[in-house]
């Protein structure tokens, strides 16, 4: 029962770690903006630390000295590779790096502490830490798994988005625009991962950066081939003064062929998919429909 109670209550401060991490950086917007609302109204007496939130004081160095503590315990992993695997994944604007890192070493450490008593619990203490161990890895190993799995989902949706929005890019053009104004008509009329990614590059653009480096960024946060296709043919055209409509439409062709071959090769492999599940499940029960009776009848004479 102590046991019981205890995982329940490690169980509890990893959920709420967890959710204060993750919800770190609206809850860091929602205070700038609150700051820049009631800017000049009061003036705050001391800057001393019994002023600071629980958040400032505690949540924040706990989180970077977590992510320090992984970033040294695994040489591979580096802030700039986590923020572009957080971009591909769509969740770069919403979890930062170091949060997402320290996530990883928060999740390995409430893994051991809840493994431990549940291997003693089930198996003594041999079984302990090899518990502790297991749970430990996957703690740190889950959530690179969780945004690996939604960036490959975001990859597969910005390959069917591509075809369509490539379409209007090439309609809009034709009709006169220009392809910054393409891409914001584009915007306004589609809505999707696809289309975050071309708003973000009409910020860009907007800001001053130039066209050439904005497609860049396109193909790295997209990091699919055919959106880099798409990248690497509009600066092309650019350097070399060759009609935008012609190479949209070329793209959007493109990219629509690719999309059916990949469609047809799933297609290809759905019978090769189904045949583990049929052998495993559905084979045994028909024999044991179909060859049931005739062994008890054996069984009988035998």
């Amino acid at each position: 029962m102590l046991l019981l109670a205890l995982s329940a209550l490690l169980f509890a401060s990893a959920a709420y770690l967890t959710g204060q991490v993750v919800t770190q950086p609206g809850r860091d917007r929602h205070e700038a903006l609150r700051r820049a609302a009631t800017y000049g109204r009061a003036r705050v007496a001391g800057t001393g630390l019994e002023r600071l939130r629980f958040n400032d004081r505690v949540m924040k160095p706990a989180t970077a000295s977590l992510a320090r503590i992984v970033l040294r315990l695994n040489p591979r992993l580096t802030v700039e590779a986590t923020s572009a695997r957080l971009l591909a994944a769509g969740m770069g604007r919403t979890i930062t790096p170091t949060a997402f890192l320290a996530a990883k070493g928060a999740g390995a450490v409430v893994g051991g502490i809840v493994g431990f008593p549940l291997g003693v619990a089930l198996g003594g203490p041999s079984l302990a830490f090899l518990a502790a161990g297991g749970l430990a890895l996957f703690g740190f190993v889950a959530p690179g798994v969780v945004v690996s799995m939604r960036g490959r989902r975001r990859r597969e949706q910005l390959k069917a988005e591509l075809p369509d929005a490539l379409d209007l890019l090439a309609v809009s053009v034709e009709a006169g625009l220009g392809f910054d104004g393409a891409v914001a008509k584009l915007t306004e009329h589609m809505d999707g991962p696809l289309i975050e990614e071309f708003s973000l590059t009409l910020g860009e653009m907007t800001i001053g950066e130039s066209r050439h480096d904005a497609l860049k960024k396109l193909a790295a946060r997209a990091d699919t081939p055919e959106v880099a296709s798409f990248s690497r043919a509009i600066i092309q055209a650019d350097q070399l003064g060759i009609s935008l409509g012609r190479i949209l439409r070329l793209q959007a062709t493109d990219s629509r062929l690719k999309r059916q071959a990949a469609a047809e090769e799933r297609a290809m492999k759905s019978p090769i998919k189904m045949l583990f599940p049929t052998v495993l499940f559905i084979f045994p029960a028909m024999f044991i429909v179909i060859l049931g009776p005739a062994m008890l009848n054996l069984m009988e004479l035998f």
